[in-house]
C-alpha cells in the first residue's frame, strides 16, 4: 500500500556547505585530516539527505543532498566538515510495507557505521514511520520529524595514544574468562572514583585490574556495550534495559557508558585492561537491533533499506523473519548487511584493540535462507579473515529459530558455551539420580560434543552461572524464580533452574543450612575451574552476590544487579 507523502520540511539554512563527490569507501563518515567523507549504503533509496547539526544535536542546521551514487552506496565529501560534526540521513524512497520497503524522509536516521552518538532517545509517536492511532496500522504514513527525539551521530578523530600496549594473548588452555557489566561491576565499588563509577573510566581505574589479577582471572567478558536502547515498554515501567541485549551502532561505545565526551575513553580502558595482562571481550549482538518487528520504531536501518538489512517473510514482506524472540532478525544473507558485520568487528579488535568477541544467539549469525550452514557466509568470513581469526570467537550456540539448538556443531576456530555442563553440574550437586555418566563427560572436556575436526577440549566454555539465570548465591539459596521486580507477574524467565534452597527459601539465620550452601558454592566452583574445558565465572559470585531469587534481571539497573562490595560478608572473603 503506498501513502500519501508529505515532503519533508527543511531547516533554516545558516550556511551552504561545498560538497564533493567523495568515495563509496570506507563506509560511514570517515576524517581524513581535511575533510570528512560520508557514505551510506542503500540499495533501494532514491534519494539521500545529509543532515547537519549544532554541537549538541538539538538544531538542524543544513541538509545536504548526497550527490554520487556508486555500486548502491551514497556518498559525498564536505571539506569544511571536522571532528566534532553532528550528522544524520533522511532516506528517500518508497513507502511500501507490503513489498519490504519502509522509507520515510522525515525520520532521521542514525548511520550504521556511526562511531559516536550524541543525545539521549525519548520515545514519542514521531519516531514511528507509520501512525500509531491508524486503523490501517503501518500501512498508514506518518510525516512527523522525529529529529528532536532520535540519538544522532558525531564525526570522530580515531587518534589515540597507546604508548607501549600489547595485547596479552592469553592462549585458551590458559584462559578463565570472567563475565561482568560496565556499570554493575563499579557503581558501588568504593575503590573507584564516585564521578566515573558506572562508566569505562571506572573500569580504566587501576583497583580493577589489580583486584582481577588478584583473583586469577585473564579475561574480562563486557556484556553489550554498543550502542543500545531502552525498550519503550519498559521505560512506560519506570525501568531500563540494564543488559544491552538491544543494539542500534554497531561501531559507537554506548553513551551511557561514558564519562567524558571522548570515546577514546574506551580505548583507555583497554589499555589499562592490558597492561595488567587481562584481556577485553565483548559481548556483541548481531543478531537482531531495537527497531522491533513492523510496528516498531523507524531508528536507522529500517528507514535506510528496510528489505535488505532484516530477513522478511518470502510469502509477505510487510512481516519480519523473527528468529530471535526480538521482532526482527539481522539478514547476514545480504553482503552489505555481512560487511557492516565483519567491518565492525574488525573495528573493534584494531581500532578499539579488544581481543575477542561472545556472539549472542549465534546460531541466527550461521543461519542461511534454508537453515543452520557452518559453512556459512558469516562463519567462513570470519574464518578466512586475518584479523578476526586471531582473536577469541565464543558462541551462544542457539535461538529459537528452526534448528536453533547447535551446541558442539560450530566449526573449528571457535568455542561455544556448554550449557550442558552448567545443567549437569547443577543437578549432579543438587543430589538428582543418575546424572554421574553424564557429570564425568562434562568433567573431561565434553568430548562427546566437541572431540571432533581437531577441536581441543577449551572449545566448551563451561560456566554454573551467567548473567541470564542464578547468580551462584541464588542458585544455593532458592528454588523458585523471583522476578517480581521486572513487572511481569513472576511470568517472565526460566522455571527449571537445577537449583535448591538447602530447606529455607532466600536468606535465613540457620548456621547449618548457611554452612551447608556456602560447602555447596565450593563444590560447584571448584567443579568449574578443576573440568577441561574454558572456564567462565560471574562477576560477583567469588564473594555471594544475590539477586534476591531474580534470574532474569535484565531490567534492574539497581541495586538488585550493581555489586554491593560494602556488603560482603566474611565467609564471601575467604
Amino acid at each position: 500500500m503506498k501513502s500519501s507523502r508529505s515532503k519533508p520540511r527543511s531547516p533554516e539554512v545558516l550556511t551552504r556547505s561545498p560538497v564533493r563527490e567523495g568515495l563509496p569507501f570506507p563506509l560511514g563518515a570517515t576524517w581524513d585530516g581535511l575533510g570528512v567523507n560520508f557514505a551510506i549504503f542503500s540499495a533501494n533509496a532514491t534519494r539521500v539527505e545529509l543532515c547537519l547539526f549544532d554541537n549538541e544535536g538539538k538544531r538542524e542546521i543544513e541538509r545536504i543532498d548526497l550527490p554520487e551514487y556508486t555500486d548502491e552506496v551514497w556518498h559525498g565529501y564536505l571539506p569544511n566538515a571536522r571532528p566534532g560534526t553532528v550528522y544524520g540521513y533522511r532516506v528517500h524512497g518508497p513507502y511500501e510495507p507490503d513489498a519490504g520497503h519502509r522509507f520515510n524522509a522525515n525520520k532521521l536516521l542514525i548511520d550504521p557505521y556511526a562511531k559516536q552518538l550524541v543525545g539521549e532517545l525519548r520515545w514519542g509517536p514521531e519516531l514511528f514511520g507509520y501512525k500509531l492511532d491508524s486503523p490501517d496500522k503501518d500501512l498508514s504514513f506518518d510525516d512527523r520529524d522525529s529529529a528532536p527525539l532520535t540519538l544522532k551521530c558525531r564525526v570522530i578523530d580515531p587518534a589515540f595514544t597507546w604508548g607501549n600496549e600489547r595485547k596479552p594473548a592469553v592462549g585458551w588452555d590458559r584462559t578463565i574468562i570472567y563475565e561482568m557489566h560496565v556499570k554493575g561491576f563499579t557503581r558501588l565499588n568504593a575503590r573507584v572514583p564516585e564521578a566515573e563509577r558506572g562508566t569505562f573510566a571506572g573500569l580504566a581505574s587501576p583497583a580493577v585490574a589489580q583486584y582481577l589479577r588478584m583473583l586469577g582471572v585473564t579475561s574480562a567478558e563486557l556484556l553489550p556495550i554498543h550502542g543500545f536502547i531502552d525498550d519503550s515498554y519498559l521505560v512506560d515501567k519506570g525501568l531500563r534495559n540494564y543488559w544491552g541485549y538491544n543494539s542500534i551502532a554497531f561501531f559507537a561505545p554506548e553513551p551511557r557508558y561514558l564519562h567524558t565526551p571522548n570515546p577514546n575513553e574506551f580505548k583507555e580502558m583497554v589499555n589499562q585492561f592490558h597492561a595488567a595482562g587481562i584481556e577485553v571481550i565483548l559481548d556483541v549482538v548481531y543478531n537482531h537491533t531495537a527497531e522491533g518487528n513492523e510496528m516498531g520504531p523507524t531508528l536507522s536501518f529500517k528507514g535506510i533499506d528496510n528489505a535488505n538489512y532484516y530477513r522478511l517473510l518470502a510469502d509477505n514482506r510487510r512481516f519480519y523473519v523473527n528468529d530471535t524472540g526480538t521482532g526482527n532478525t539481522v539478514n547476514l544473507s545480504h553482503p552489505r548487511v555481512l560487511q557492516m558485520v565483519a567491518d565492525s568487528l574488525r573495528y573493534w579488535a584494531t581500532e578499539m584493540r579488544v581481543d575477542g568477541f561472545r556472539f549472542d544467539l549465534a546460531t541466527i549469525l550461521a543461519r542461511e535462507p534454508y537453515g543452520f550452514d557452518e559453512g556459512g557466509g558469516f562463519l567462513d568470513s570470519c574464518r578466512q579473515d586475518p584479523v578476526l581469526s586471531s582473536v577469541k570467537l565464543i558462541a551462544e550456540p542457539w535461538d529459537i529459530g528452526p534448528g536453533g539448538y547447535q551446541v558442539g556443531r560450530f566449526p573449528p576456530g571457535w568455542a561455544e558455551w556448554n550449557d550442558r555442563f552448567r545443567d549437569c553440574v547443577r543437578a549432579f550437586w543438587k543430589g538428582d539420580d543418575g546424572t554421574l555418566p553424564d557429570f564425568a563427560s562434562r568433567l573431561s572436556g565434553s568430548a562427546d560434543l566437541f572431540d571432533k575436526r581437531g577441536r581441543r577440549p577449551w572449545a566448551s566454555v563451561n560456566f554454573i552461572t551467567a548473567h541470564d539465570g542464578f547468580t551462584l548465591e541464588d542458585l544455593v539459596s532458592y528454588n523458585d524464580k523471583h522476578n517480581e521486580a521486572n513487572g511481569e507477574d513472576n511470568r517472565d524467565g526460566h522455571s527449571n533452574n537445577h537449583s535448591w534452597n538447602h530447606g529455607v527459601e532466600g536468606p535465613t539465620d540457620d548456621p547449618q543450612i548457611n554452612a551447608l550452601r556456602q560447602r555447596q558454592k565450593r563444590n560447584l566452583m571448584a567443579t568449574l575451574l578443576l573440568s577441561q574445558g574454558t572456564p567462565m565465572m560471574l562477576a560477583g559470585d567469588e564473594f555471594g552476590h544475590t539477586q534476591h531469587g531474580n534470574n532474569n534481571a535484565y531490567a534492574q539497573d539497581n541495586e538488585i544487579t550493581w555489586l554491593a562490595w560494602d556488603k560482603i560478608k566474611p565467609e564471601g572473603r575467604e
